[in-house]
């Protein structure tokens, strides 16, 4: 702006620039060794012998040509950082709005668990008030029906005393028969109260509750989705459209001694966690599955005669690292064992898990079970396991109604 006012302003200077500072000629040449915009008398001359010269105008157009690439580039590349800057201050509005939001989440869940923890405290010194009402209530009555039996043989004692002051003859002619009131009252005592409560208060662990519930939803921070595997599937078995709904419907006369079914993810490296609804079922089998080099099971095979014992495939040799519901009641995992069938454990469960969680460390050799029932408890653990292949998630609904149902993350 200050060049363009000045050549406003001397217009005589302005043109002097236009002119060559040696010969006093226009500047119409530009040459590309020097950089410098010359006359056709310094074209000629030595210093400038052998270069290479052209048009200033058209050097000129080149480079405007140049600037005005250079400038819709960088107008673009300010535009990508405008918007990326705007992209960012959203990401850091929505990331305060999400942390506050679960913020006040766990602000709200802790007040409700102080509100429950505040209404259990009222119930249980309620019902330890009712005790005490009830217990002193019973002491106060025995108490009154001693003191009115105390007044009654103090009567007694004071109308003996009376009588013994008596002459022969009244003594004789007493027809009152106090005597014999006398000789046959015995103090009634009354009903014996318990010197111990009917019901004590006990606190639940709640460090172990929350330390159980913080390790379920640590795993569950790798949670997938899970669908069911239709292929080569057991004639016995319904699969829903959406391949996350299993259940067996026995329709054929030969007994089938597998009723397995494969997850359609399979993995071979990380962290994996899934969970299934089994609410309705009354057995059924549950883990992961890894093809072995000493057996290969095939899954869905309708087996024309049913093995011995029909537990033996699932076992780590095999394979199967999985626990499993028996009988309604009987809690199962199969261990490795040196024989030809499995070490099975009975799993005690206090509270039965209407939903079971499968947590799979690929890397670390662990398969982990969680009663998601109850606050996320572990069920049982796999340690050490050697995945030599990819590892499956493995379902059995068993041969018993009710379907098994795999969940969807955070349902």
């Amino acid at each position: 702006m200050e060049k363009i006012t000045e050549s406003k302003l001397n217009p005589e200077k302005e043109l002097k620039r236009n002119l060559c500072v040696h010969h006093e000629e226009k500047l119409l040449l530009f040459c590309k060794e020097d950089r410098k915009v010359i006359c056709w008398l310094c074209e000629r001359s030595q210093e400038h012998h052998g270069h290479h010269t052209f048009p200033a105008e058209e050097v000129v157009k080149e480079c405007q040509e140049k600037l005005q690439a250079a400038l819709e580039r960088l107008r673009k590349e300010q535009q990508k950082a405008e918007k990326l800057e705007a992209d960012i201050r959203e990401e850091r509005t929505s990331w305060k709005f999400q942390i506050q939001t679960e913020r006040q989440r766990i602000w709200t869940e802790f007040d409700q668990l102080r509100n429950i923890l505040d209404s259990e405290e009222q119930r249980e010194l309620q019902e330890l008030e009712g005790e005490e009402k009830r217990i002193l209530d019973s002491l106060a009555e025995a108490e009154a029906e001693l003191a009115q039996q105390n007044q009654l043989v103090k009567e007694l004692i004071s109308d003996l005393e009376h009588r013994c002051k008596w002459s022969t003859v009244d003594l004789l002619q007493d027809m009152s028969g106090i005597m014999k009131w006398s000789e046959i009252w015995t103090l009634k005592k009354p009903k014996t109260v318990s010197k111990r409560l009917k019901s004590v208060f006990h606190a639940p662990d709640l460090s172990t509750m929350l330390r159980t519930y913080r390790e379920l939803t640590r795993v569950q921070c790798y949670w997938v989705d899970i669908t069911l595997n239709p292929i080569n599937l057991n004639l016995s078995l319904v699969l829903s459209e959406d391949q996350r709904k299993v259940m067996s419907v026995p329709i054929w006369p030969v007994k089938c001694t597998n009723y397995g079914i494969l997850g359609s993810q399979y993995f071979s490296s990380g962290k994996h966690y899934w969970e299934i609804d089994v609410s309705q079922k009354t057995a059924w089998i549950l883990g992961v599955y890894c093809r072995t080099r000493f057996r290969n099971i095939k899954f869905g095979v309708r087996q024309g005669t049913v093995h011995q014992n029909v537990y033996s495939r699932y076992r780590p040799q095999c394979g199967y690292w999985v626990i499993g519901l028996q009988n309604k009641f009987e809690y199962k995992a199969f261990e490795e064992s040196s024989t030809s069938h499995p070490r099975v454990l009975t799993i005690s469960m206090a509270v039965p898990p209407h939903r079971v969680g499968v947590f799979l460390d690929y890397d670390a050799g662990i398969v982990s079970f969680f009663n998601v029932t109850n606050h996320g408890s572990l069920i049982y653990k796999f340690s050490k396991c050697c995945f030599s292949h990819t590892a499956y998630p493995y379902f059995n609904p068993w041969n018993c109604p009710g379907p098994i149902i795999l969940c969807p993350p955070r349902s």
